[in-house]
């Protein structure tokens, strides 16, 4: 009798295994990294979330409609001028590729932009902005830290605001696109 237990315990844990192996339970794809290289300028790769369907969360003092609905902002007074989104972040084909959280902070003691931006299976980059557009209407930013293949990289980041202008029903409002121009810095060893 213990022996025809044993021997089910150890069949049931060889099928748990093997139901693993044939069925994962998270079956995460990498997906293909669209890299230009730029002359002088290095690699560059260009990121997009259309707005407002790639809005995860919206937080700011005074909102009328946060995202998601019912989200209560803080009512204490260093946040005054806050504002935080998380967004789904979509390569230059559409395809979702991670996440960004974006702050931007304008009050009267400092005007901040802020970005984080994290692509699974190939780590984070923390970038900060410029909070006041160029005469194109672009923010220059810089490359502060990076996790694994963000690591050892340094270099700019432009965002900008992209209408929509193509009257479509259901077409997004615009977009906002990063194009991050980035750089190994320090010896590359062949």
């Amino acid at each position: 009798m213990f022996r025809t237990f044993l021997i089910g315990v150890i069949l049931g844990i060889g099928a748990g295994f093997a139901g693993f192996y044939f069925v994962p339970l998270v079956d995460q794809e990498r997906e293909n990294s669209i890299i230009k290289v730029a002359r002088n300028i290095g690699n560059t790769e260009q990121y997009h979330a259309n707005i407002p369907m790639d809005r995860i969360v919206v937080g700011a003092a005074g909102q009328a409609n946060p995202l998601p609905a019912g989200l209560e902002w803080p009512l204490d007074t260093s946040l005054a001028g806050v504002r935080t989104e998380l967004l789904k972040m979509r390569n230059q084909y559409g395809t979702v590729i991670g996440v960004a959280s974006r702050i931007a902070v304008a009050n009267e003691d400092a005007q901040v932009i802020e970005w984080t931006l994290h692509v699974p299976a190939r780590g984070s980059a923390y970038i900060t902005m410029d909070p006041q557009p160029t005469e194109d209407g672009y923010r220059v930013g810089n490359l502060r830290a990076g996790t694994e293949e963000y690591a050892p990289l340094s270099g700019s980041v432009t965002e900008r605001w992209i209408a929509d202008t193509s009257g479509e029903e259901g077409a997004p409002a615009g977009r906002i696109e990063l194009i991050a121009a980035f750089v190994a810095s320090g010896e590359v060893g062949l």
